[in-house]
């Protein structure tokens, strides 16, 4: 029997896949990847299904963590012995603060472009003790969830957080990768000036070929209106940056992490 724990968004669709695997014989408990992307309604109706779930909606850091240490082992004390992460978040903590529980392991999935970076990472200096899938270089999730999906979801993100009309404002596109080339294009769609920031070479032109002027965050940030980081990184809006935005300037995060 698969001992899952998982740590990804917890939301109607996660629930449905919750809901899947316990049908298939699976043992489940569950935290988020995410707090504020928790629904609270869903947790607490696969808790009145029987389902161990740790999560509410706006955890703080210290809560997230807490939550996710409280899956580790389940009720008659058996570890885990698989992970559904997002953002290698579950799978640095295992190695991190349970590392003999890695023996005990089948494997790893992984959903997002961070996770597989910091998984890279592991692997590279030796330290990645278990097998990992790496979902997002998959068709069907880097082609289209990245893409198509992020381009909806930032669009209707915006217009439910501030109602404004994108049409003729500035906007910057911070990296373009899969979710960024898809967010580029779904502001020009809504009638945006796009400008893109961009470390890679390649994906740098990339954005100029396809018609985008790309320049540094130290000057875009002089005349966008509209900032959405499409990263896994961090540092890449800082307080420098913020002092030279004008009034009302909307900022966004559709990458995984905080930037």
């Amino acid at each position: 029997m698969f001992a899952s724990l998982d740590v990804l968004h917890l939301t109607a669709q996660t629930g449905v896949m919750i809901e899947t695997l316990c049908e298939l014989g699976a043992q489940v408990q569950w935290s988020s990847s995410n707090p504020l992307s928790t629904q609270d309604r869903v947790a607490a109706a696969l808790v009145k299904n029987g389902i161990s779930i740790y999560a509410w909606k706006d955890e703080i850091e210290e809560e997230k963590l807490w939550c996710i240490d409280q899956t580790i082992y389940f009720p008659d004390g058996q570890p885990l012995n698989a992970i559904l992460d997002d953002g290698c978040v579950l799978t640095r903590f295992i190695h991190e603060k349970y590392p003999h529980l890695t023996r005990f392991m089948h494997g790893i999935s992984e959903e997002t472009t961070a996770g597989t970076t910091q998984l890279r990472i592991l692997f590279n200096n030796n330290k990645l003790k278990v097998p990992v899938i790496n979902v997002n270089d998959s068709v069907t999730k880097s082609k289209f969830d990245n893409y198509y999906g992020c381009g909806e979801s930032l669009i209707d993100g915006i217009k439910r957080a501030t109602d404004v009309m994108i049409g003729g404002k500035i906007a910057v596109v911070i990296g373009y990768g899969n979710v960024g080339k898809r967010c580029a294009k779904a502001l020009s769609i809504y009638g945006a000036r796009v400008i893109v920031t961009e470390i890679d070479p390649i994906c740098a032109l990339q954005a100029v070929m396809d018609g985008y002027q790309v320049t540094t965050m130290t000057e875009a940030c002089k005349i966008g209106q509209i900032f959405v980081s499409a990263t896994g990184s961090t540092g890449l809006i800082r307080g420098e940056h913020m002092m030279k935005m004008c009034d009302m300037a909307i900022l966004c995060n559709i990458g995984s992490g905080q930037t």
